[in-house]
């Protein structure tokens, strides 16, 4: 529902979104809710990684502790410990937690332990030095996904080579030598469900919209707002895949424009203690992850708005992830913003002694969450 000064969103729901562990995810998971979301896609990728279904379980239940009206999607992570049975075990395993009620409604309970498998290349981003190297040693795996409609969820880049100048592989271009990858896997197993995750280029787009129905992307806010020259030299804006040239910018926002069903909102918000975004040494370079929690939707509305685009928010933010997940929305839960002038994004969040600074901070923003009444 669309007014001139105010927006309702149906069950905005998160399709990647990093939550963390003990003392910041205490201060973080709160957020996803305080940014408008009803839904979180949580990725696995802690220290050590959620490899199993007990780890997944558990990590749920520390969730739901710290916040039980949202409802959490796990995800297992791709290493060489998975096995098809475990894939199986995962998809199958009761799911036993406090499930939480909002004035808008019930958390939907579920018996999934995971709903995906995310596949980090080895070393491209945060904690995933226990990546993978091959594909083709994971075909069994993908192969029980398919048969138990599981969700593969790619981070789509090559890792660089600076060591081997014959690859010439970069941040840079790192997407783009990827997707070869991606419509070899989906070749091979078409009716696996496979996410391209936060999408930086044009090439990224065009190679998902020529793939079948049963391979979407997702689209971090962030990414819609930043170019290569908005991170180069600016440690808050640096994440993995980074942001690129102006062109692919606008192609990410002409997707979106166009309502195209296989593109929907996966924040990628990933918190970092500020000493590790602000703060690079030789052996140890700052952080990537771009924070963007807790002003998630209204940021997006902002964004959307600014290229003609906010009469797709609720598909971006809800409609399309939900239908490609099997996640149905339930009507009650909606999240109200209202237009406002004069806002500026706080500086930074903070509990006990954990801090995490926002993307935007300090910058005015033209939405707001309306709390529940």
């Amino acid at each position: 529902m669309t007014t001139a000064d105010t927006i309702s969103v149906t069950a905005p729901a998160d399709f990647h979104v990093h939550l963390r562990q003990g003392a910041l995810s205490e201060l973080v998971t709160s957020h996803v809710r305080l940014g408008g979301f009803t839904l979180a896609y949580v990725m696995p990728n802690l220290q050590p990684p959620i490899k199993n279904t007990e780890e997944a379980l558990l990590y749920k239940a520390q969730l739901q502790a710290i916040d039980p009206t949202v409802e959490y999607l796990m995800t297992l992570y791709l290493s060489p410990d998975l096995t098809p049975d475990e894939i199986r075990k995962a998809k199958h395993a009761g799911v036993v937690g406090k499930i939480g009620r909002l004035s808008v409604g019930p958390v939907q309970a579920d018996n999934i332990a995971s709903t995906g498998v995310k596949s980090y290349p080895r070393g491209v981003t945060t904690n995933s030095d226990g990546g993978i190297e091959s594909y083709e040693t994971y075909y069994p795996i993908f192969r029980a996904m398919e048969e138990e409609d599981m969700v593969l969820n790619l981070h789509g880049e090559v890792p660089s080579a600076p060591s081997d100048p014959s690859s010439n592989i970069c941040v840079l271009n790192a997407e783009p030598s990827f997707l070869p990858h991606l419509i070899k896997l989906h070749a091979a197993f078409p009716k696996l469900r496979i996410v391209l995750e936060h999408a930086t280029t044009r090439a990224a787009v065009e190679c998902v919209k020529s793939l079948g129905d049963t391979v979407a992307c997702t689209i971090t806010a962030h990414h819609l707002a930043l170019t290569v020259d908005d991170w180069a030299g600016q440690s808050w804006n640096f994440c993995k895949p980074v942001a690129k040239f102006p062109d692919d910018r606008q192609a990410l926002r002409d997707v979106i424009k166009e309502g195209h069903p296989r593109f929907f909102l996966g924040s990628d918000s990933a918190p970092h203690p500020p000493t590790k975004k602000s703060t690079s040494t030789p052996s140890q370079p700052c952080a990537a992850g771009v924070y963007t929690s807790p002003i998630l939707l209204p940021l997006v509305a902002h964004l959307l708005e600014s290229f003609g685009a906010l009469d797709k928010l609720e598909n971006f933010t809800s409609g399309f992830g939900r239908a490609f997940y099997q996640r149905p929305s339930n009507s009650a839960r909606q999240t109200k913003l209202r237009r406002i002038s004069g806002r500026v994004v706080e500086a930074k969040w903070t509990k006990g002694t954990e801090e995490v600074v926002p993307f935007w901070a300090g910058k005015e923003i033209g939405w707001e969450i309306v709390e529940d009444e």
